[in-house]
């Protein structure tokens, strides 16, 4: 279908892009996966191609292009595999706090490498003890003199390992009421006194995508790198969450779309019985009612990203996206996976790595639970 976000621009920049990662990135993806880390100098390559945070300013390095650019990038990494979500969330996720929030010396001094990849970013909001509920982290950071001492502990973070800057939202007011009220982000870069890496943790699928522990112990931070006001860090949160909830829809439906290209191809090459599986009725209706699912998630998609290009309040949407369609991912890839049989279980078919990759679609960026919540208050229940 034609998106409606989708000009001849993009398309010519799709089938760039596609080139590129047939080239640089899928012959070596289950190397990476093996290995359990995708290498730096593909994000150097990305950088090179301008393929990293294209809608910032050309001043500071990016393309200055509309949003619709970033959809497709975050599409076409989808499409060779799931652990490279870790590119969208530097490029769509951390890089809009600096670029909105930060202040020109911030920029300047950190887009530019951001964008040529030399240097990666992550957002460490997730602690042992807090996940969804980020009004009470413990995490803390105290002004003395012309630094802020950070003390606490993150987990779950994405590009947690390659990290060279890293938005941390900490209380730099611990008795604040309401507790939000307390948080701010700091961005602490590599190599800063007090700050080390934890575990690489080692999870069911997403293999190759980096994610650690980060611990700050007496973390001395130049006041200087406060992101936007002190005690507005929740506000910033909630609302370039929306962006991030977003590009997790974006992933769940590719990956949706990946897997029932898979099967299809699959059940009509697999024979039993005299015919191929793909000819009994049940699985037909199987596959049509998967495929009706995703041309609805699409349409409904592509509908919501057309809005978020033009500024539009979408909160309730992407809310909505989020947990639907990653519910949607989920149950596809458990029929996909049977459709295949006992194959399906093998490492070597692709649909195994799908189905132990899409399960934390529903989890992370805040829980599906949290997204039914959020829609309820929209609703004024």
């Amino acid at each position: 279908m034609q998106h409606p976000y989708i000009k001849e621009e993009h398309k010519i920049f799709r089938r760039t892009l596609q080139r590129f990662l047939a080239k640089e990135c899928l012959p070596f993806y289950e190397k990476w996966e093996e290995d359990q880390m995708i290498p730096r100098s593909f994000w150097l390559k990305m950088g090179e191609q301008g393929y990293l945070c294209p809608d910032i300013d050309i001043a500071y390095g990016g393309s200055g292009v509309d949003w619709g650019f970033s959809v497709i990038i975050n599409e076409e990494l989808e499409r060779v595999g799931s652990s490279l979500i870790g590119i969208g969330l530097h490029s769509d996720i951390v890089i809009p706090y600096i670029s909105t929030y930060g202040t020109e010396e911030q920029k300047q001094r950190w887009l530019p490498l951001c964008a040529k990849g030399e240097m990666i970013t992550a957002i460490a909001m997730t602690e042992p003890g807090a996940g969804s509920d980020l009004a009470n982290i413990q995490t803390t950071a105290r002004l003395e003199g012309d630094y802020y001492i950070v003390n606490g502990q993150k987990t779950f973070i994405t590009n947690g390992i390659h990290a060279d800057l890293v938005i941390v939202a900490c209380k730099t007011n611990p008795q604040a009421v309401p507790k939000h009220k307390g948080i701010s982000l700091l961005a602490i870069e590599r190599g800063t006194s007090g700050f080390s890496r934890g575990r690489k943790l080692n999870k069911v699928g997403l293999h190759s995508q980096d994610t650690a522990e980060l611990i700050f112990e007496e973390c001395r931070v130049p006041k200087e790198n406060l992101i936007g006001i002190e005690g507005e860090g929740f506000t910033y949160m909630m609302e370039k969450l929306q962006q991030e909830r977003l590009i997790v829809a974006i992933a769940a439906q590719v990956s949706a779309e990946r897997m029932l290209e898979l099967t299809i191809d699959y059940v009509k090459s697999r024979k039993a019985f005299g015919k191929s599986i793909g000819q009994f009725q049940h699985n037909q209706f199987k596959l049509v009612e998967m495929a009706t699912d995703i041309e609805m998630g699409r349409t409904f998609l592509d509908q919501l990203i057309a809005e978020h290009i033009e500024g539009v309040d979408v909160v309730t949407k992407v809310s909505m996206a989020k947990w639907k369609l990653t519910e949607m991912a989920r149950n596809i890839a458990t029929q996909c996976m049977q459709l295949h049989g006992g194959y399906g279980y093998m490492e070597e078919y692709e649909i195994a790595r799908r189905y132990r990759d899409i399960p934390v679609a529903s989890i992370y960026a805040g829980t599906n639970e949290i997204m039914k919540a959020i829609i309820a208050k929209k609703l004024g229940l």
